[in-house]
């Protein structure tokens, strides 16, 4: 198979799609062949050598290229690469209409889409429309994105939208001898991960700060972690201090791999309050620690988040989001349910899954 996956971010920044686009190249290319090639094209990340590149890639591996940014060269790269390819893989919507121009140079071209969340969730323009009509495959993260999809677009086949959820990254897999040790009791930690972004004010970081003064009221020593940079900051450490939680609310920035796998291991449960998560990756990677997590009653959270693993509340509800606290603190989940869940979620059984799509 001769592939070509197009990507806004791989390594630029530490966000969801970039995540799970990561482990697309990667299963691509354990699934091209011998005789096979994978070109990969970013567009904002920038050019040059990327030191991460080998854990993703093998020798089925053409080119990649980073095009900082510049649209037209993307569109370029685009035109020049799809000649060769047999099949494309896009891993988002706003770049689908090039894909959609390319099949007209290219008759014989065969594209895929992978739809994520927020981003399908809306109407399309007439251009997105009719790339999406023409596409071969659309790779649904959850069944409520696929929903979503038919509602925007209900032209589209039904044959065609395919539910292929997100996998664990082989490369973050806990070293469970080296757990950091319990909070003392009545200490619970809590974290959350994501962009602290003024455009994703959905995300809910400043619901988790707001339910932080009624935790307390049960839990004094509760402390709220927040991982994660952006320009909403500022308005959610104002938020917390105005609520008189500055010393329960801690936002660590953007850190490492490694310092974000000591975050998920000292955790005592996972939570992240977003009303717009398609898929909720951050939950799986809690879940390889045996943290139990708190989801939000909506998008595709449920399809991630059950009983077992954890507690699902409605979106802003502060009280239903401190009792779930208090509820996972006195009746823990089980360590090994919460992984073998996790389990389920395998990059081996998502690349089976995937090949299986591309044929």
């Amino acid at each position: 198979m001769n592939a070509l996956l197009l990507s806004p971010e791989l390594f630029l920044r530490e966000g969801g799609i970039a995540r799970i686009m990561r482990l697309y190249l990667k299963a691509l290319c354990e699934i091209a062949g011998t005789d096979g090639r994978i070109d990969s094209l970013v567009l904002n990340d920038e050019p040059g050598p990327e030191p991460r590149l080998a854990r993703y890639t093998n020798g089925q591996l053409g080119e990649h290229i980073g095009c900082d940014r510049s649209k037209l060269g993307f569109i370029r790269h685009t035109l020049r690469l799809a000649r060769r390819t047999d099949v494309v893989v896009c891993a988002h919507l706003h770049l689908l209409p090039i894909v959609w121009l390319a099949c007209k140079l290219y008759p014989n071209l065969k594209y895929h889409l992978v739809a994520h969340g927020i981003e399908v969730w809306r109407p399309y323009t007439f251009l997105e429309r009719r790339a999406l009509l023409g596409a071969e495959r659309i790779l649904c993260v959850s069944e409520y994105t696929r929903r979503q999809m038919l509602r925007f677009c209900p032209a589209l086949p039904l044959r065609r939208l395919i539910v292929l959820p997100n996998t664990l990254d082989p490369y973050f897999a806990p070293d469970l001898n080296d757990q950091t040790s319990k909070a003392p009791l009545g200490t619970p930690r809590i974290l959350t991960v994501g962009r602290l972004s003024s455009d994703d004010t959905y995300k809910g970081f400043d619901t988790l700060i707001e339910a932080m003064p009624l935790i307390r009221q049960e839990y004094p020593a509760a402390r709220l972690r927040i991982v994660g940079m952006g320009n909403d900051q500022p308005r959610l450490a104002a938020l917390a201090a105005r609520l008189g939680m500055t010393d329960a609310v801690d936002f660590t920035g953007a850190i490492s791999d490694e310092a974000l796998r000591a975050e998920y291991a000292a955790c005592d449960l996972f939570a992240l309050a977003s009303r717009k998560e398609g898929f909720g990756l951050v939950f799986l990677e809690a879940m390889t620690y045996g943290k139990p997590c708190i989801g939000i009653r909506a998008g595709g959270a449920p399809e991630v988040v059950n009983d077992s693993v954890g507690q699902l509340v409605d979106y802003g509800n502060l009280t239903d989001l401190a009792a779930a606290v208090t509820d996972l603190m006195r009746h823990p989940r089980d360590s090994g349910v919460v992984r073998r869940h996790a389990d389920t979620f395998a990059f081996t059984s998502f690349r089976h899954r995937l090949a299986a799509a591309l044929t």
